[in-house]
């Protein structure tokens, strides 16, 4: 029975991960789990999964959960602290950080001085601290083991290397609803546009990121932290199915490749088994009706948040976090209608072109960037 602690358990890949719990109850059992502010479903999964501590990070919503849950044998606790202790000092053996944004970096720290296992769905954790997260688990002897579908495939494809080396990694995109949309179109796109993801339900944040393709950015980014490979092994292609998750060629030019339907328990499911695959509650790919896999090129010059992420990750440093921090903003502005879909690339190249270089930043300086671009751009796009 592994104990599970689950950090934003109310978004997308926390009530998936749920789900997995829920299909296999002689597996797992859910010890702790902390949200943002949406006490409904939260209060629902604390009567369903019976936990020992929730934490939620508004501290008002909190308060209003404690008063509804005071019947239940539940710790309540609130704020940045309480997402802390939900990772640290919880009896769990792994957490799932699946909560959005630099937030989750505390947290995340947090567990792994612990010396629990982390399922990482949080990618900006990575993209902004993986200089320090990586070295931080090897010491305490921690296993990272990736959830998003493209880095849990690369780390399977990874799984049989003994010593042989990597060429390149092929890490896939879907392209997003606009992946054919010309300039001129985009310039135009509608919040409601850019929310219709073609291949995965998502929370609204990363549907947006994949739209624009700053989520592949990103997930450049945390490829070559996870794998320790540069930026030059990292090559970007279309798959708009969604079936190949990605891929990993070798030196001698084989290529070993993950496959599987687009359902996130799959790899949440495997992150919490690893090394085992077993039964999950998804559907299995079924290759008798596949009619053809697609496979193309990014449009870079259109689609520049993907060009952006591959500047940054060279430049290393402060910069991946100010990529990160300025399309925090952009994603949150343009879904308020504040700016338009191509602002948002506006938005990062300046914060890159105007940030100062820190070549290995603190977790302080990282959080102190982010409220710096959150500030500026305030002033600056209003």
């Amino acid at each position: 029975m592994k104990r599970i602690a689950v950090l934003g358990s109310t978004g997308s890949i926390g009530t998936q991960t749920l789900d997995v719990v829920r299909s296999s109850p002689d597996l797992f059992t859910v010890t702790a789990i902390a949200c943002g502010s949406r006490i409904e479903l939260f209060e629902e999964q604390i009567r369903e999964f019976l936990p020992e501590m929730a934490a939620v990070y508004d501290e008002a919503a909190a308060a209003v959960l404690a008063e509804r849950v005071k019947d239940l044998p539940v710790r309540v606790l609130s704020g940045m602290d309480g997402l802390i202790e939900v990772c640290g000092a919880s009896p769990s053996d792994i957490v799932v950080t699946a909560i959005v944004g630099m937030i989750g970096i505390r947290p995340t720290i947090a567990a792994i001085e612990a010396g629990k296992d982390i399922a990482l769905a949080n990618k900006e954790t990575c993209v902004t601290a993986g200089h320090l997260i990586m070295p931080l688990a090897k010491e305490k002897g921690v296993n990272i083991l990736p959830v998003d579908s493209e880095h849990s495939a690369i780390f399977q494809a990874l799984m049989g290397r003994h010593g042989s080396k990597i060429a390149k990694i092929l890490l896939t995109a879907s392209g997003g609803p606009f992946r054919h949309a010309s300039p001129e179109e985009l310039r135009n796109v509608t919040v409601a546009q850019a929310l219709a993801h073609p291949t995965w339900n998502m929370g609204a944040k990363i549907t947006i990121d994949s739209a624009t393709m700053v989520n592949k950015g990103l997930e450049v980014i945390e490829a070559c932290r996870l794998f320790d490979v540069t930026p030059d092994q990292v090559q970007v292609v279309l798959q708009p199915q969604s079936i190949i998750h990605s891929a990993v060629q070798y030196e001698d030019g084989s290529v070993i490749a993950q496959l599987g339907p687009s359902d996130m328990r799959i790899p949440i499911q495997f992150a919490l088994t690893w090394p085992d695959h077993l039964p999950s509650p998804a559907e299995p790919l079924d290759f008798t009706k596949l009619s053809g896999i697609e496979i193309g090129v990014p449009r870079n010059d259109v689609f520049r948040g993907l060009p952006l992420a591959y500047e940054a990750i060279r430049a290393g440093g402060l910069m991946t976090t100010v990529y990160n921090a300025a399309n925090e903003w952009a994603n949150a502005a343009f879904r308020q209608g504040r700016i338009g879909f191509l602002d948002i690339y506006e938005v990062i190249e300046d914060a890159m072109n105007t940030a100062d270089v820190i070549p290995h930043p603190s977790v302080e300086e990282i959080l102190d960037v982010q409220g710096a671009i959150n500030r500026r751009c305030e002033v600056k796009y209003g």
